[in-house]
């Protein structure tokens, strides 16, 4: 495929495909059940086509349509064990692959892009892409002065299908809300709706890594690429090779989930106090292990500006409920507009809600898991449970959306590589308001 598939109704019509052929699947498994087969074979079947037909359709479409199924593939490690083997390979494939263009597509990009020229900017080009993701593909290349570098060209096509396949895939919400139970996806979409415009034009994105790779110079934990050079469509910045985080979630070492789970929870907490920035697009596509033990940090197209840090609510909130101040987690919750208008909720209904996401700040090393996100996914997802009922009575004010989203997949990653990781310590030295005394 040399471009994004451009016209609307063919797009909408591969999208429309999801729900339809998920209806078709689970229609002809009960016809099956009936005939008598188990039903944990018929639903395994049916899960595992699932999966399959929704990394073929996503995948293929590139645009909003993978953006979106790379921000669902960090939550796989909510899914519950019997579904999840079928998802996880199926969304580990939207983190770094998708069709890629053709070499006619790439020239005639740089051609618009850097000039008719722009052979003499490199001393090598390798025309066959190293990685293809939602809007754009990645190049190795040989910049004139010979340093290695990396060579981002957004697919033809990006701008007018981002949007789009954003707005159409809330239609089928509730399909993707299955695949990971205990995430709202509408508000997921329309989050990825307001951001992922900015990751069109690849000159913010280059600002965006430029700021990054200032506050984290020279440092012993994390490495951002340098910029090079950029254009609207195109971003050229330092080669860096390591180890993928999706080959440490499949079989790295114990000693390399725990490097990477560090690192990256070190870059996610203190990246706002050094750079004013949050990245906002986490998933194991964008990290690496180098060979020194740093994390390298891509794709910085999305971003939450915050000039001010983290904000401190969310501190107070954690510490807070670490504390067992029910009555004070309630007020404050109310103040800052985090419970709907007009519900009238327990303050140890609230606490009982929220205290175990704060679970991993309990003890000096904490093991993030799966199985610890999927008891939390089956919790707060129970339509019988009392965690149901409290967590539609709250409400995520806009201006965390972003913050909340990241932490999210953050920590949805940090259950996939298993990791053990000090939590404690790194909230407490970067989170504002958790080491206050509220």
């Amino acid at each position: 495929m040399s471009d994004i598939p451009r016209r609307t109704v063919q797009r909408t019509a591969k999208l429309a495909s999801l729900p339809l052929g998920a209806a078709g699947r689970v229609a002809a498994g009960w016809g099956r059940r009936l005939a008598g087969q188990s039903a944990e074979n018929v639903n395994a079947d049916v899960t595992a086509k699932t999966a399959e037909q929704v990394f073929a359709v996503l995948g293929q479409l590139k645009g909003g349509a993978m953006k979106f199924g790379q921000a669902l593939s960090v939550f796989e490690a909510a899914v519950p064990e019997e579904m999840a083997e079928p998802y996880r390979e199926a969304l580990t494939k939207l983190q770094s692959a998708a069709p890629p263009m053709t070499a006619k597509s790439v020239h005639r990009v740089l051609a618009e892009q850097l000039g008719s020229r722009w052979t003499t900017r490199f001393a090598e080009f390798d025309d066959e892409a190293t990685a293809a993701a939602s809007i754009g593909q990645v190049h190795r290349a040989v910049w004139h002065d010979g340093r290695e570098v990396a060579v981002k060209i957004q697919y033809p096509g990006a701008d007018e299908a981002l949007l789009a396949d954003l707005r159409q895939l809330r239609r089928f919400s509730k399909l993707f809300q299955m695949l990971v139970p205990g995430t709202e996806v509408k508000p997921l979409l329309a989050e990825l709706e307001a951001r992922m415009s900015e990751e069109l034009d690849y000159r913010s994105e280059a600002d965006n890594q430029r700021q990054f790779a200032a506050g984290f110079e020279g440092d012993d934990e994390v490495m951002i690429p340098r910029i090079i050079a950029s254009a609207p469509k195109v971003v050229v910045s330092e080669w860096a090779a390591g180890t993928p985080f999706s080959q440490i979630i499949r079989d790295g070492t114990q000693e390399q989930r725990d490097r990477a789970g560090y690192a990256l929870s070190l870059f996610h907490f203190s990246s706002p106090a050094r750079t004013g920035l949050l990245h906002g697009d986490p998933h194991p596509g964008n990290y690496m292990l180098l060979p020194d033990g740093r994390l390298c940090v891509l794709d910085f197209g999305a971003v939450a500006r915050l000039p001010d840090g983290l904000p401190v609510t969310l501190g107070l909130m954690v510490r807070l409920a670490l504390e067992q101040r029910s009555g004070d987690l309630l007020d404050l919750l109310r103040r800052e507009n985090f419970i709907q208008p007009g519900r009238e909720l327990l303050a140890e209904d609230v606490l009982a809600y929220l205290a175990p996401f704060a679970e991993p700040l309990t003890s000096e090393i904490f093991h993030f898991n799966r199985p610890w996100l999927q008891k939390q996914a089956e919790r707060v997802s129970d339509l019988q449970g009392n965690d149901f009922r409290i967590g539609r009575s709250l409400n995520l004010p806009p201006d965390y959306l972003i913050t909340y989203r990241v932490t999210l997949g953050t920590t949805g990653i940090l259950c996939q590589l298993g990791a053990r990781v000090p939590a404690h310590e790194i909230v407490s030295a970067w989170q504002p308001g958790f080491a206050d005394q509220p």
